[in-house]
């Protein structure tokens, strides 16, 4: 008897807890500088998420080696539902080329809300207005073209997808985020990097230069720029992002914050907000989002080591 009664207590303590969650402001690391891609999609999307969560969402940009001292510090918090990791696909490609010795594993998966086509972007001071110019360039003068890069993530491995499918070679620049590598090609400092349609007015200014979008098809917003597909190469590439939680995280409260994040990303609020930036709104719940993950990993393992980026530990 007194083992039931101790058991329907632990329940209703339990009950009570998930219903007074969340009771204090919630951290969401950020793993990049302020103004790059990733912090202005959750910028745009905390309020829409802590609005239908109930609670206070506070960003927190915790930048470095490549997004991977955020990534440490999401993992190594208490896994009580006060600290959420809005991650991308670099959490993979990381871990693969050496750079960290964390996993998607070591996370819950809560949901996935974007998909941002990647854009070979070039310095106005460069010479090349076409896909053409550039390849020939690179074909003459191999691991000359500099491109801005976060080395062993995403925009490492867009462009290294292209060179491999070029068979051209590229020299790259460490830099910390988009916000530091858009900063150093606005002011001629490299000759390339990876981007998307957030940098669209600039090339409307001239102060930059869309060379090739990865999508499948054109994108209606820059139609005169042609897809790598249609260049002859069959590349295509998107960042994926999504939020995850620390492994040990409450069942019940991985469940409220499923079910607040994707009722946020399917609000057509979040939608246009995202389509000025040129981004594709992709909502997965907990489930589906695993599976994309452990996809996403077999991808980038295979990537990684066609590249030969692949660390052996």
């Amino acid at each position: 008897m007194k083992r039931v009664l101790a058991l329907a207590a632990a329940a209703l303590v339990a009950a009570s807890a998930n219903a007074a969650y969340p009771d204090r402001p919630i951290k969401l690391i950020v793993p990049w500088a302020a103004g790059g891609d990733t912090d202005n999609i959750f910028r745009t999307f905390q309020p829409l998420f802590q609005k239908r969560l109930g609670g206070t969402v506070v960003i927190a940009n915790v930048k470095g080696a490549s997004g991977t001292v955020g990534e440490r510090e999401a993992k190594n918090a208490p896994p009580d539902g006060y600290t959420l990791f809005a991650a991308h696909d670099f959490i993979h490609s990381a871990y693969y080329t050496g750079v960290t010795d964390v996993r998607y594993t070591d996370f819950a998966p809560i949901c996935l809300v974007s998909a941002t086509p990647s854009v070979i972007t070039a310095s106005p001071k460069t010479p090349w207005k076409t896909w053409k110019a550039l390849y020939a360039d690179a074909k003459a003068h191999p691991g000359k073209i500099t491109v801005g890069a976060s080395l062993g993530s995403t925009s490492q491995f867009s462009m290294a997808l292209v060179e491999k499918a070029a068979g051209i070679k590229f020299k790259y620049i460490p830099y910390d985020g988009l916000a530091p590598r858009m900063n150093a090609i606005l002011g001629g400092h490299i000759d390339l990097t990876d981007s998307n349609l957030t940098q669209k007015s600039k090339v409307q200014a001239g102060l930059l230069k869309f060379i090739a979008i990865m999508s499948e098809k054109r994108n209606p917003e820059i139609p005169n720029v042609p897809t790598m597909k249609e260049l002859g190469y069959n590349v295509v590439y998107a960042v994926s992002r999504g939020i995850m939680v620390p492994k040990g995280t409450p069942e019940a409260v991985q469940a409220k914050l499923e079910s607040a994040c994707v009722s946020a990303a399917k609000d057509p609020a979040f939608a246009h907000s995202m389509s000025l930036q040129g981004t594709e709104v992709r909502t997965l719940g907990r489930k589906a989002y695993a599976k994309f993950l452990k996809q996403d990993d077999k991808l980038y393992k295979q990537v990684s080591d066609d590249l030969g980026l692949t660390k052996k530990r």
